[in-house]
């Protein structure tokens, strides 16, 4: 770019939400039900006035997420109903299948008439607004233009590039959650054979400290539970995670757990809309008798950072109640299938609960009330999402939710165990079906054996270490299939300029987005088809699979005519890279692209689980994998699941310093913002603000809507700054604060990563709050 990165997002110069700048800031809580009618009519608003698709979209809405046919939601990965429910869908869900419907397009004429540098002072809004790409485009630094590429020339633009470099560790692979199970399995089998595991993906940055947590404790990576869990559970408690925007179809199983009578206790630091009642839209009786159901009856308001101590908290009440009541503890399921009870039952007992309450922000009787709930429980189901996993202790912390289930046996029986809330629609089967940067040997002796090629041993570079390793010069190229790695990244500023010193990035897109215009020294768009879309190769229409939340591997088939007759499907964009890269490849790139029942014969192959793949993904509701956990097999060390030994951390601030969380806007999907605005939070043609208690504000002077300076403090003690960002009240705990990413994602430094998981600290950032001048 001709001008330097642009590397604020300050709302006076650059890049934040939608478009309308002179709409008036608004905040007024929302006192409604979350979904019912408040979400039908977003989402009618969403297709009729701003997407113009209100056939299409209604179409959509029909054939997404069926058991036996139609696509898979590209939004969460909540389970699919598997009561044959026709109408499982969500708003969020329709707002961003109709999003990658529209009827937009940003073609080569739109690249002629903006140059990159102009492109990025635009809005990460008004970038994907100009809706579906069409075309192959490679960026001419000399007129600082995206051009026009045919699709051999790109493939051989990237493929020599990967052939000239001397190490291939010297270029990164990077995944987003939208990737399907078989593109995935030939990315990373494409990357294994040029000789690297420079894989990182999404989940370095949501979910790795669930992974490094379960696999510790249980032998597993992911959670035990399946959405028939959650239907049979006494207690649920739910921590960390805003269902009504981030798993919206949550709330059906919040509000049927209710109905029959249980426990739902939701943590969170904000008290959401979803945590509080519902209205189903598909329950047609109670949209039109406006009858709304619960779905809390509990919410406990953690201080950030505090959920480690609220199960500390959990735990000591239960070793208390087990002095005098012998079924407070299952005796049998600790000593047949646990191994250091007894030292945990020490550091509990040494915690003591002024400490548990410091941490916390909560009372004693707040706790022993909630773990009274899960005393009283003979099955309890524990769920929790980024709230939890992006901070130092995120490990340990989902430790010590293991901890306290296996206190009462809460595994490998139906209505209990833990239950991690995935983000993105694939994010896990990305994991399952290899992509990892710190693969397993079982994982490779096996991928070496089937695939005939030569695995490299070496773990490769995750999120932080990618970006870091391009800052240090020790990067050349970068390959994104989806996602916009640039803008969900922490430490803004940072990651663009690392960005424009790397010699080669290439980006597989359905849409513009900042990762195209904060750029290497060359770049490549290469546009596919999207979930809704056909897949025709050459023996006909093609299935993908997925896998959800809860390890369910499912079929998508896409309804739709593609955006364009020159996009290329994700299986064989990478099959025409791998053969440019790979000249001396054995591997059948062709033959597994004429016909993917043919990958995932190969992958049924290698990954455990997989067997009879194309027979069972067709079933009507597919297949879950084994998990070994859940049957009370533990593949740890010792046998058995493991009590983790840890003393309660120390995580308050000193005087003056407010804990900083990042989080998405109802009105937004990952780094995708539809609008300004977030209604479940009251705030309308609003984003460039903070959510800050009252008491903090009196404390430095402020009111509603005075505009403040943000400025965070990083383990180094250099510090970055947000400017004239504007304060708005809420029911938040002292000392905490809140705003959006990816605008707040500048706030998080590079090196601010937990020890514990390598993830960026995200939900833990520490701020100083300050009137501008």
């Amino acid at each position: 770019m001709a001008d330097g990165p642009f590397t604020s997002y300050d709302p006076d110069s650059g890049p934040s939400g939608a478009a309308d700048r002179d709409a008036v800031p608004k905040v007024k809580p929302y006192h409604h039900p979350a979904a019912g009618w408040g979400a039908a009519m977003a989402v009618g608003k969403f297709m009729v006035l701003k997407e113009h698709e209100p056939l299409i979209g209604t179409k959509a809405i029909l054939e997404m997420n069926h058991a036996s046919h139609g696509f898979d939601c590209p939004g969460c990965a909540w389970p699919d109903a598997t009561d044959g429910l026709l109408l499982d869908v969500c708003e969020n869900g329709i707002k961003h299948v109709t999003w990658e419907m529209t009827h937009k397009r940003c073609t080569p004429e739109f690249f002629a008439e903006h140059t990159v540098s102009e492109l990025a002072t635009w809005s990460d809004y008004d970038l994907e607004d100009q809706g579906r790409l069409t075309h192959p485009m490679v960026y001419d630094a000399e007129t600082d233009h995206y051009v026009p590429i045919s699709w051999p020339d790109a493939f051989e633009m990237v493929g020599k590039a990967l052939r000239e470099l001397p190490d291939p560790n010297l270029a990164a692979f990077y995944t987003s959650g939208r990737l399907g199970n078989e593109a995935t399995f030939l990315y990373q089998l494409m990357v294994r054979e040029l000789g690297t595991n420079n894989l990182p993906d999404c989940s370095n940055m949501c979910h790795e400290a669930s992974g490094r947590a379960l696999q510790a404790s249980l032998g597993t990576g992911k959670g035990t539970c399946d959405i028939e869990d959650w239907d049979k559970a006494d207690a649920l408690f739910v921590m960390g995670i805003n269902a009504a925007s981030n798993a919206p179809r949550m709330l059906t199983a919040l509000a049927e757990a209710h109905k029959r009578g249980a426990q739902i206790v939701h943590v969170n630091p904000l008290v959401e809309a979803g945590a509080r009642n519902t209205i189903i839209p598909h329950d047609f009786a109670a949209m039109a008798t406006f009858h709304a159901t619960k779905t809390s009856t509990m919410n406990m308001q953690v201080r950030i950072g505090g959920d480690f101590a609220l199960m500390r908290g959990i735990a000591k009440h239960v070793l208390e109640e087990a002095e005098t009541d012998p079924k407070a503890l299952d005796h049998e399921f600790i000593e047949r299938y646990t191994t250091g009870f007894d030292d945990y039952v020490r550091e509990v007992k040494d915690t003591t609960w002024a400490e548990i309450q410091r941490q916390s922000g909560l009372s004693e009787n707040e706790i022993r009330k909630a773990a009274g709930i899960y005393c009283d429980s003979d099955r309890t189901v524990i769920s929790w999402c980024l709230g939890i996993t992006q901070h130092e202790h995120g490990v340990d912390t989902i430790r010590e939710i293991v901890n306290v289930l296996l206190l009462r046996g809460n595994l490998g029986r139906e209505g209990a165990g833990p239950s991690p809330v995935r983000g993105h629609s694939n994010v896990q089967g990305n994991r399952t079906c290899g992509i990892a940067n710190n693969p397993t040997t079982e994982f490779l002796d096996r991928l070496a054996q089937v695939c005939k090629i030569d695995v490299p041993r070496e773990n490769g570079y995750d999120v932080v270490g990618t970006i870091q390793a391009m800052q240090a010069g020790k990067l050349e190229f970068f390959l994104s299939m989806g996602g916009n790695f640039v803008a969900a990244a922490p430490d803004s500023a940072y990651t663009f300029a690392a960005f424009q010193k790397c010699g080669f990035t290439v980006n597989v897109s359905t849409k513009l987005n900042r990762s195209h215009v904060i750029h290497g020294k060359r770049a490549l768009i290469l546009p596919c088809i999207g979930r809704t879309e056909r897949d025709i190769q050459r023996r006909g229409p093609q299935i993908t699979s997925m896998e959800n939340g809860m390890a369910v591997v499912h079929m998508s088939r896409g309804m739709k005519k593609p955006a364009s007759p020159h996009l290329l499907s994700e299986p064989a964009i990478l099959a025409g890279i791998a053969k440019a890269a790979l000249p001396e490849t054995k591997t059948p790139w062709e033959y597994y692209i004429e016909d993917y029942d043919r990958i995932r014969d190969t992958m049924s192959k290698v990954l455990p689980g997989f067997e009879d793949y194309n027979r069972r993904v067709r079933l009507p509701l597919g297949f879950r994998i084994r998990q070994p956990a859940r049957e009370l097999i533990f593949l740890t060390p010792s046998g058995k699941a493991e009590f983790s030994t840890v003393t309660l951390p120390d995580t308050i601030n000193p005087p003056g310093v407010l804990t900083l969380a990042t989080q998405r806007s109802h009105d937004q999907w990952n780094t995708s913002i539809y609008s300004d605005s977030d209604r479940y939070r009251g705030v309308k043609n609003l984003r460039t603000l903070i959510f800050m208690n009252e008491h903090d504000m009196r404390e430095r002077g402020l009111k509603e809507f005075d505009e403040v300076d943000i400025t965070s403090t990083a383990r180094d003690g250099s510090t970055r700054s947000l400017h004239r960002y504007k304060v708005v009240p809420y029911d938040i705990p002292p000392g905490c604060a809140a705003g959006y990413m990816p605008e707040m994602n500048v706030l998080c430094a590079i090196g601010d990563f937990s020890t514990e998981s390598d993830q960026p600290l995200m939900k833990s950032v520490k701020v100083t709050v300050t009137p501008s001048s």
